[in-house]
């Protein structure tokens, strides 16, 4: 990878960031300004970014803030942080449809210095800015080489020449590496926020990249800190710093994100009824491919598999989904039985379905995953997966036996996402090796996706079956019956034969039920 800084000039003219740079270098001709962080990284790679920080050099604070109200809303971050949020979308003459379409606000910065407390909590700073900090001073306080880079922005045709790369700790070269490794001494940025070791985790399962082997072994030295405490009440590392970093790992690559977890000892400190499905035993002729966890890492592996991609093309797997595999047999460990200890016929796991929604539940609310604005979990719509990954083993018939009233009331339901029920059931389907068989049986699956097809030909909407054809009040003046259980039994038989094409009316329903009912 090289910078093109022309190619990453003409990119944020397009995206209209050059609004504000013209206004500052007119106003004030001897600022330096700053492209930083993880935007230049992303820009260099060809990545898509909406999260631009800029770093304004020689511009008093107050002679900042007072160009940047002209531009548009200013929140001032603490006259001890030195940063301004800047939102451009108030301002109509700096406004643009481009700019409109990135996130609301911008970040523009004074150069500071933190001066860290060491108790890895992400607040506990110190921070003094300086309009005269040279850049190189302010990128030695980032996390990460590759967030450690700066690009010199100007417009201004006389400084042109001075429109330049700033690279001190080598951070280019990191990414043609493809490493994450931390500015200066590993163990001396964990301390001072152990939060960074979670995103180095993130940031290299959303770039695919390894961790450098000196910042790999201090994330596992330092990783149980992510349960310390400050005065035995407040967390150091706030749940939801974890919970956002978590779920963006899982949902960027959910298998090397579960390969980090497991490595680095995060399973263990965060989440430690994942790490008991470690040497959970399952039946082997259902599960020669191993113990629980061998199985729950093939089922989110799965999810990039030819075979599920076929199913589900270009379809975005959410958080919910994505969290519901990982808990899908965390109840396992509890329920599991043995020959050898319980006497049972062969190993087995009942009521792991239930009982891992509950565990599931927990963890949720520990760990404050659905906190995460835009991508946290929904927690009643995971447990509700978790609950019902195993239907069409409890419905026990086969599925042209099921009733059709059955099938929408999983797959078709407006309240729960059915779709990630059919998506769940494919994935830990494609992680099951019966004994003997090179890969999964889809037998049933196949059957399923029949059936619920064939039931998409009764709308037009595919997603969402026709409404039923008579309601209970309907049914109570037609037959002349009193409100009663016997009401709703009658609703279903009436749903059933209309999900069977034996009505289509409201004239072939009502002689439905007074043939049935003689009245």
């Amino acid at each position: 990878m090289k910078v093109n800084l022309s190619k990453i000039k003409k990119e944020l003219k397009q995206k209209g960031f050059f609004s504000f740079i013209e206004k500052i270098e007119k106003t004030e001709p001897k600022a330096e300004i700053y492209l930083v962080g993880g935007a230049v990284r992303d820009l260099i790679m060809n990545r898509g970014t909406t999260d631009l920080d800029f770093i304004v050099r020689n511009v008093p604070a107050k002679k900042l803030e007072s160009i940047l109200t002209k531009l548009g809303k200013v929140n001032f971050v603490g006259k001890t942080f030195g940063v301004f949020k800047l939102n451009l979308k108030d301002s109509a003459p700096f406004s643009t449809k481009n700019l409109s379409q990135q996130k609301e606000e911008i970040d523009i910065a004074l150069p500071r210095t933190d001066f860290a407390f060491n108790t890895g909590g992400r607040k506990d700073f110190k921070i003094k800015y300086n309009p005269k900090l040279k850049i190189e001073d302010d990128l030695s306080r980032r996390d990460f080489t590759i967030n450690a880079m700066a690009l010199r922005i100007t417009n201004n045709k006389q400084q042109i020449t001075n429109n330049k790369f700033i690279d001190p700790y080598d951070g280019l070269q990191d990414l043609n590496k493809k490493i994450i490794r931390t500015v200066g001494k590993p163990e001396e940025r964990f301390r001072e926020d152990y939060s960074r070791m979670l995103r180095g985790v993130r940031i290299a399962c959303e770039l695919e990249f390894s961790i450098e082997p000196k910042t790999w072994l201090a994330i596992k030295k330092h990783i149980k800190h992510l349960n310390d405490q400050k005065n035995n009440k407040e967390m150091i590392v706030p749940r939801e710093v974890i919970a956002k970093e978590l779920i963006k790992a899982f949902l960027t690559n959910p298998s090397q994100a579960f390969d980090f977890f497991n490595q680095a000892g995060i399973f263990k400190v965060l989440m430690p009824e994942v790490e008991k499905m470690k040497s959970c035993p399952q039946p082997k002729e259902f599960h020669s491919e191993g113990d629980v966890f061998v199985h729950t890492k093939m089922a989110l592996k799965a999810l990039f598999s030819p075979v599920f991609q076929k199913e589900f093309p270009k379809e975005k797997n959410d958080s919910n989904l994505i969290m519901a595999l990982l808990f899908h047999d965390i109840g396992k460990p509890l329920t599991t039985q043995t020959p050898e200890k319980h006497g049972t016929d062969r190993i087995r796991a009942n009521n792991h379905d239930v009982i891992g929604a509950q565990i599931a539940d927990k963890l949720i609310t520990k760990l404050k995953l659905s906190s995460p604005a835009k991508i946290g979990l929904e927690p009643k719509k995971v447990i509700w997966l978790i609950k019902n990954h195993l239907i069409m083993l409890h419905i026990k018939k086969s599925l042209q036996e099921v009733k059709s009233s059955t099938l929408e009331k999983y797959f078709f339901s407006q309240e729960m996402p059915s779709q990630d029920l059919l998506k769940l059931i494919l994935a830990d389907t494609l992680a099951c090796r019966p004994k003997g068989l090179k890969g999964p049986i889809l037998k049933d699956y196949y059957q399923l996706k029949k059936r619920l097809k064939k039931l998409t030909l009764l709308s037009k909407k595919k997603k969402v079956l026709p409404p039923p054809i008579l309601n209970g009040h309907e049914i109570i003046n037609l037959l002349k019956l009193n409100s009663s259980p016997k009401i709703g039994k009658i609703k279903e038989e009436l749903r059933i034969a209309q999900l069977n094409q034996k009505i289509k009316n409201k004239k072939e329903a009502k002689k439905f039920l007074k043939r049935k009912y003689g009245n």
